[in-house]
Formats: structure tokens, C-alpha cells, sequence
């Protein structure tokens, strides 16, 4: 069998490090690039730790508007999967990078399966919203990390190949956790004890993107008082100084500590180390769950809905005084279910593709 599997982003890498193991013990990967995050704290970096297998090829897209973007990334995998025909296209997640392969496979009639379908917000205005709509509609087998999921895809009228194999990450984390750093080193740096600051993390366009939101965002920031850890993700950074942020988040009377996108081993470390975490990234939200630290989802909607549901999440949008109050008062309940697999995931999504290849062309 061979697959042809689809990476762009940070996500993306982490989930493809346990699949592409599995894939490549028994079968042929093809594994590309798209080029999306092309930092190198952003990519390079996450396929040295993860020990995934260096792409086959590299795209070079780059950053783009969203039409732009998906438009170079669709015309270049239309050309490279007619050269190597897959008997499976496999994307992840909800990027452009999910949709454009989504899109360039179905219209050479080869099959797709999609990591982490079933997914949604049902906020149309977020991006990734909609490139997970169209990956699950053009999709022949759709791996559900949840029930929840599972019951989405039914609504909207799929039922045929979707499996609730539980989710990727949790593969990662639960083999990696124990390889972290004993501290990482911006902890080292600014003198932070276990548990003794706050970790943040945005990188969303509806807060990037949004100057009110972004300014409420750093207005809470500020008012918290306490260490603040802040990896900036690229587009932050740049959406931070044209608006006119960068200046007072970075001045030196604060605690609010700017640091660079972090490695996948890092990350976990801070946020394992962390006291409370702010974020609007899906993953992060997941991560603070499985490693038991409280999560402020600076979104008013969710994707993972089951985190809030068992009392370790809360949505506390971008309103300041709400981060604030809640910062200072949320206490999560002492029980903590297991979430989203029990990490072998990766082993069923590629027994599934074996399973479905030869069905799929009959």
C-alpha cells in the first residue's frame, strides 16, 4: 500500500510522528511538506525531536492569504500526486494544508482519509472551521478522536468509514512525556519555578486578526500581575507590532515574558510546569487536559467540547476583566477521565487503511 501523507503545520507534525512510524512498518510513505509553517522553531525542530521521517518533498508555499495560500499548494500537489498516485491521500487536522490535499486528491479520484474528522466549532468564521467541513465531506475514511465527533459527522449525513480511533496526540504525548527537559530552558532563563507562572499561547486569526480582541487579549494579560510565558507564534508577533501591542507587552516593567516558538519537548515541559494556561490552540487545550493543567480557551467556542464538559477547560473569550477573574479563581475538580483514546490511535488508523484499500476501488 502506498500513502500519500500531507503535513504543514506544527499539529500536523506531531500527529504525522507516530502515524508515519506505524505506516512505514509495513508500507510505502510518501510524505510532503507543504511548506506552511516554515519557521524553523516550527517545523525543523519538530521533525528532529519527533524523529519523523524528513519529507520526501517540500513545497516551499509559505505564508499566503488563505486563497493564495491553498490555490499554490493545490496546484503543486495536483501535479506531484499524478506523478506518484497513492492508493491514499492522508491529511490532518484543519489547515489549509488539510483542505488543499483534501481537494487536489478527490479531484483525481483518490481516496482520502482524514486524522481528527469530525471536529467542529460550528463558527464558520474561523478558517479552519471550513477546511475541516470540506476534508470530512470529500473523505472516504474518517478517524473521530471522540464520540463527539462520531455524532457530528452523523448530523451532517456521514456514516460510512468513520471510526473513533481516538486521537494521535494523545500517542505522542503519552511516549514523549517522559523525555522532557527536567526544566526547560525559559524557565532557566527568567528564574520560573514549577508552578509558578502562567503560560500563553495565540495564534488564531480571529484573535491575531481582530484589533479589539487582540488588545483586550494583551490588556489581560498586563493585569495579571503574575509571570506570564508567551511563545510567540509568527503571525502574532507580526500582528502584535502592526497594531501597535508590541511596545507595552514588551517593556520591562512587566512580567510578561516574549520568547520564541518552542520544540515539541519544551512545550510540554511548560506547560506541564505551568500553573494555569491561556491559550486558542486546540492542541494546547488537549495537552494542558492530559498533562492536569487548568486551560483558559481564550475562543467563545471549542472544538474540544468533552474538556470543558469534565470541569478542566473554560471558554473565557478575550474579555480582560474575564481573564482576570478567572485566572484567579478557577479550580478544576479533582477527577480527570481519560480523554480521546488510550494512545494507540496511530496503530488503528493504519490497520483501517489497509483494511479499506482494496474496498475503496471496487
Amino acid at each position: 500500500m502506498k500513502v500519500t501523507s500531507i503535513v504543514g503545520a506544527r499539529p500536523q507534525f506531531v500527529k504525522a510522528s507516530v502515524v508515519s512510524r506505524e505506516l512505514r512498518l509495513n508500507h510505502h510513505e510518501v510524505l510532503v511538506h507543504t511548506g506552511q509553517h516554515y519557521d524553523s522553531n516550527l517545523s525543523d525542530l519538530f521533525f528532529e525531536e519527533l524523529d519523523i521521517p524528513r519529507p520526501d518533498f517540500n513545497l516551499g508555499v509559505g505564508s499566503a492569504s488563505h486563497g493564495a495560500q491553498t490555490a499554490e499548494m493545490l496546484a503543486k500537489l495536483e501535479t506531484l500526486l499524478l506523478r506518484e498516485r497513492p492508493d491514499w491521500v492522508l491529511v490532518y487536522g484543519d489547515t489549509n494544508s488539510t483542505m488543499a490535499g483534501a481537494l487536489a486528491a478527490a479531484k483525481l479520484r483518490i481516496p482520502v482519509a482524514h486524522v481528527e474528522a469530525g471536529l467542529r466549532s460550528y463558527n464558520r468564521g474561523m478558517p479552519e472551521e471550513i477546511n475541516r467541513i470540506v476534508a470530512d465531506h470529500l473523505s472516504q475514511l474518517l478517524f473521530c478522536p471522540s464520540q463527539t465527533a462520531v455524532g457530528n459527522l452523523k448530523k451532517e449525513g456521514i456514516s460510512e468509514g468513520v471510526f473513533e480511533v481516538g486521537d494521535v496526540m494523545a500517542d505522542v504525548l503519552y511516549h514523549t512525556v517522559h523525555h522532557t527537559p527536567v526544566i526547560a530552558e525559559p524557565m532557566q532563563r527568567f528564574g520560573l519555578k514549577e508552578k509558578g507562572y502562567i503560560l500563553a499561547t495565540i495564534h488564531r486569526a480571529e484573535n491575531t486578526d481582530n484589533p479589539q480582541k487582540l488588545k483586550n487579549i494583551v490588556s489581560g494579560l498586563l493585569s495579571l500581575n503574575e509571570p506570564v510565558l508567551f511563545p510567540l507564534h509568527p503571525r502574532t508577533r507580526k500582528a502584535l507590532q502592526n497594531q501597535g501591542l508590541w511596545t507595552k507587552l514588551s517593556a520591562d516593567d512587566n512580567l510578561i515574558y516574549l520568547i520564541e516558538p518552542q520544540g515539541y519537548l519544551n512545550m510540554i515541559k511548560l506547560e506541564q510546569s505551568a500553573r494555569v494556561i491561556l491559550t486558542d490552540s486546540g492542541g494546547v487545550q488537549k495537552e494542558a487536559y492530559w498533562l492536569g493543567v487548568p486551560c483558559l480557551t481564550l475562543r467563545g467556542e471549542t472544538e474540544w467540547v468533552e474538556t470543558v464538559i469534565a470541569g478542566w477547560n473554560v471558554l473565557v473569550g478575550t474579555d480582560a476583566e474575564v481573564i482576570l477573574e478567572q485566572v484567579r479563581s478557577f479550580k478544576p475538580p479533582e477527577q480527570r477521565p481519560q480523554l480521546y483514546g488510550d494512545g494507540r490511535a496511530a496503530k488503528r488508523c493504519v490497520g483501517l487503511l489497509s483494511e479499506f484499500q482494496v474496498n475503496v476501488y471496487n
